[in-house]
């Protein structure tokens, strides 16, 4: 096989990719219910391909994880720092636990069978299935100042504990979460789910991506007007001939507009003094729950919509007009001239990216970035009136990243000694704190910084995959041997860190935080373990959204909190 080694030597990159595509075909194969996942995939694929012989760059390695960690920072960010609140304290003392009870039971382990910096950040990393770990510890492993030789040594066993202990690392949140947990609650998920909807939803189901309202709230109607209208002189009751088209729409408190008319085959404008006639035909834009109420009104509805349909849009605004900061929705709505939002429908709400209720009470910020729906030119003239267009575009702001990951690398370089301990965020911690900070800055100014969620889904994916098989290509061949020697003491301890700090955190959480409902709990749960796959094993037996409320919240910390887990073993062990 001398010729691949020759290969990889002429161009190391083929075995990078060749890792990656290897790697993500492994992690799609089924075992029951479980994947591998493409990081742990190409990880695998790589130690094998290095046996060939080949050397990556560490330059590569370096860029790589500051590419991803910063993406994880920037889609956390504005969660992460809505989440400490009063409102969230369950949640964060939830995630705050289980990432010290993981810490302590590594140290213990760490300490009872002499494992070291490497063994004990990637036992974190792997047990934890948190594999932003592996950058962060073997970013501080290489600002040691240890000799090369040894750092190399330190940072390849970071990556051969991580791949003996990730599997179970994944199937033991699964079962823990997902079949333990109902059974110490007393309580099944799919009943619990059902009881939260009725409790924190006010008896309407969740949706999960991908889901949407089979009766939505804004929608479009076209009537035939009924009645009689006899020289000016409306007789007989249930129908809209002889009433004006501002009356029709003030019956339904200006939650409904007529947009078009089509009156004996031709169309008329729908000024607000226009009086209804007989057989007219009237498209109607408004709230269901309104229209329900105001189709007697108006007439019977019909299917015939030909010259009267017309294109509606979304169209998102950033709210920033002078005099209305902090003022209900109710109190703007009395404010601002009818004839200025008339036809307009605010659809949604969103405040540094978290939705907000549509209510009358509900406050408006600066900032709030505001989707209105309704005709081009009525929300062209609603989003002038409320502050600015958000214009929707796919393009990086790539002047807002780099000086992102600029700060994020240059805070990376601060050391802190204590007790004579050098303790540093590294390059990886450090980019994740300025993606929070940016990824924060930008709900707050979303005019700034966009990056459009498939390019940082890419930068996540792209940038871990790639960081984890540079780390198997240049530690491979050292990564056989220690599994030779060591192999099942680090799997069996990975076997208590994975198990152990989730079911004390489980009885805290129940005990403590007094969580009465399982599928509350267990969203709580699999968010602190940032535990992707019993996540999703949670929502398939609970066939609900509802678990996603607790689980948003300290997923968003845990991706913090554990990460920077590895920093912090290797200056303790």
């Amino acid at each position: 096989m001398e010729w691949i080694h020759q290969i990889f030597t002429k161009s190391p990159e083929i075995a990078l990719f060749l890792s990656l595509a290897a790697g993500y075909f492994i992690g799609q194969i089924n075992f029951g219910k479980f994947q591998l996942g493409g990081v742990g995939g190409s990880l695998l694929a790589a130690v094998v391909i290095s046996q060939f012989g080949v050397q990556i760059d560490s330059g590569v390695k370096s860029v790589m994880f500051a590419i991803f960690i910063y993406a994880v920072g920037y889609d956390s960010g504005p969660q992460f720092f809505n989440s400490l609140s009063r409102k969230t304290l369950r949640e964060i003392a939830m995630a705050v636990f289980l990432a010290v009870s993981a810490l302590v039971t590594v140290l213990i382990c760490a300490k009872l069978f002499g494992l070291n910096k490497g063994i004990a950040a990637g036992l974190a990393g792997g047990a934890l299935t948190q594999s932003a770990i592996i950058g962060t510890a073997g970013d501080a492993i290489a600002r040691l100042g240890l000799p090369v030789a040894e750092t190399k040594s330190l940072q390849s066993d970071v990556a051969i504990a991580y791949a003996v202990t990730y599997v179970f690392g994944s199937l033991g949140a699964i079962i823990v979460c997902v079949n333990i947990l109902p059974k110490f609650m007393g309580q099944g998920l799919r009943e619990a789910a059902v009881e939260a909807e009725k409790s924190l939803l006010g008896g309407t189901t969740a949706r999960g991506p991908g889901q949407t309202a089979a009766l939505p709230e804004l929608v479009g109607r076209a009537y035939r007007v009924t009645g009689n209208n006899a020289g000016g002189v409306v007789t007989g009751t249930g129908g809209g001939a002889g009433r004006t088209v501002a009356e029709i729409e003030l019956a339904g408190s200006d939650m409904i507009t007529i947009e078009r008319i089509r009156r004996a085959g031709k169309a008329l404008e729908p000024r607000p003094d226009v009086m209804l006639q007989v057989d007219d035909v009237v498209l109607v834009v408004g709230r269901r729950e309104v229209m329900v109420a105001t189709a007697p009104n108006i007439g019977e509805e019909v299917a015939d919509t030909d010259g009267i349909s017309v294109v509606m849009q979304n169209r998102q605004g950033v709210f920033t007009r002078k005099g209305m900061n902090h003022m209900t929705i109710a109190a703007v709505r009395t404010t601002v001239d009818r004839d200025l939002r008339h036809g307009v429908f605010v659809q949604e709400i969103r405040r540094a990216d978290q939705p907000l209720p549509i209510l009358p009470e509900t406050k408006l910020e600066h900032g709030d970035v505001i989707t209105f729906y309704g005709s081009p030119q009525d929300t062209k003239r609603a989003v002038d009136a409320a502050g600015y267009e958000l214009p929707v575009t796919n393009k990086t702001d790539f002047i807002y990243m780099g000086v992102g990951i600029v700060l994020g690398l240059l805070i990376g370089l601060i050391v802190v000694n204590v007790g004579g301990v050098p303790l540093t965020l590294g390059s990886g911690g450090g980019c994740l704190l300025a993606g929070l900070l940016f990824g924060w800055m930008r709900g707050k100014h979303p005019m700034y910084g966009v990056m459009p969620s498939a390019a940082s889904q890419l930068m996540k994916d792209f940038g871990l995959a790639a960081f984890v098989a540079a780390v198997g290509l240049n530690s491979g061949l050292q990564a056989v041997v220690t599994v030779k020697q060591s192999g099942m003491t680090i799997f069996l301890l990975g076997v208590v860190v994975t198990v152990l700090p989730l079911i004390l955190t489980m009885i805290f959480g129940r005990y403590v935080l007094k969580y009465n409902n399982a599928a509350l709990l267990a969203g709580a749960l699999t968010g602190s373990r940032s535990a992707n796959p019993a996540f999703g094993a949670l929502l398939d037996k609970t066939e609900s959204a509802v678990p996603t409320v607790p689980f948003a919240i300290t997923y968003a910390l845990a991706n913090v909190l554990l990460t920077l887990l590895g920093p912090l073993l290797v200056g303790l062990v």
